[in-house]
């Protein structure tokens, strides 16, 4: 079977800037993706069932955002087709690094070619904003300015850095840090040009610090080497670097009780190309 690329992502700040009547946040925030990701794979059947193949520890099947994500392709789009879906996994869970988000994406290009639906990207991405906030940009497939919920896009071209992220041993609870959250007061809106000049920051770093303290170590010990970030919700740090060779370096003299990995930022996802001829017909 083919591998299809789940790519992460980082954020490279993250305002939050109020809050809609139904309880979801808006923000302000730049993706870029990194050439480090999860693989999946689809074995197509036709007896119309979505199987995970692949358990994912700490997540029950019906909440995987794989089988979210086929099993409302395949009501959308009422095909009778079924598969089985192989994941690989890679990108760390909870990690603000939109591992589960980039999953769903790539479950949603991957099956409407391999089951023939034939939906617009567009489409695919109203789709996605229903399995999770993160889901439209990897569909959309290019770095990206995000507002709203981060369904509103807008294309960015970005300095393809290499950067040094770094895994706390600790999985971020979002919904706890939202609630944290709501006892401060929301960042004004700015402009892509505030971006550019270097003012902004990550609104939830100072609430998952405090609520994680390993965040808060992983961030201080990174903190000796450069500009040292929060990446989403946490629970990943990372820094830009010069090249691999010094990211590597860096890795290498973690402590014993962080992970990380180098990994270069990225404005164009590995399936850009495949959407690209769906969305003009190819």
């Amino acid at each position: 079977m083919r591998t299809w690329s789940a790519p992460a992502k980082l954020n490279l700040f993250l305002h939050i800037t109020g809050r809609r009547p139904d309880g979801y946040h808006l923000l302000q925030t730049v993706f870029q993706f990194l050439d480090y990701a999860d693989q999946l794979a689809f074995n197509i059947t036709d007896n119309g069932k979505v199987t995970r193949m692949t358990p994912l520890p700490g997540v029950d099947e019906s909440d995987d955002l794989t089988v979210r994500a086929a099993t409302l392709l395949r009501a959308e789009t009422k095909t009778e087709k079924g598969v089985q879906i192989h994941l690989s996994k890679s990108i760390p869970v909870g990690g603000g690094l939109g591992g589960g988000s980039s999953d769903a994406a790539t479950t949603l290009l991957a099956l409407n070619e391999l089951w023939d639906t034939n939906l617009e990207r567009a489409r695919l991405m109203e789709l996605g904003i229903q399995l999770g906030a993160d889901v439209p940009v990897f569909v959309a497939g290019h770095a990206a300015w995000a507002e709203g919920m981060g369904e509103i896009l807008t294309p960015i071209e970005l300095e393809e850095s290499w950067y040094v992220v770094m895994v706390p041993p600790v999985q971020v609870a979002t919904q706890r840090v939202f609630e944290e959250l709501d006892l401060t007061p929301y960042s004004s809106p700015i402009k892509i040009r505030d971006f550019h000049a270097g003012r902004v920051r990550n609104d939830l770093e100072a609430v998952v610090r405090r609520c994680y303290p390993d965040v808060d170590r992983a961030l201080q010990w990174l903190a000796q080497f450069g500009d040292a970030r929060m990446t989403g919700s946490g629970a990943c740090v990372y820094l830009p670097v010069k090249d691999q060779s010094e990211g590597t370096q860096i890795v290498a003299r973690r402590p014993e009780w962080l992970e990380g990995f180098v990994a270069r930022g990225v404005n164009i996802h590995p399936l850009s190309g495949m959407q690209h001829e769906r969305s003009v017909g190819v």
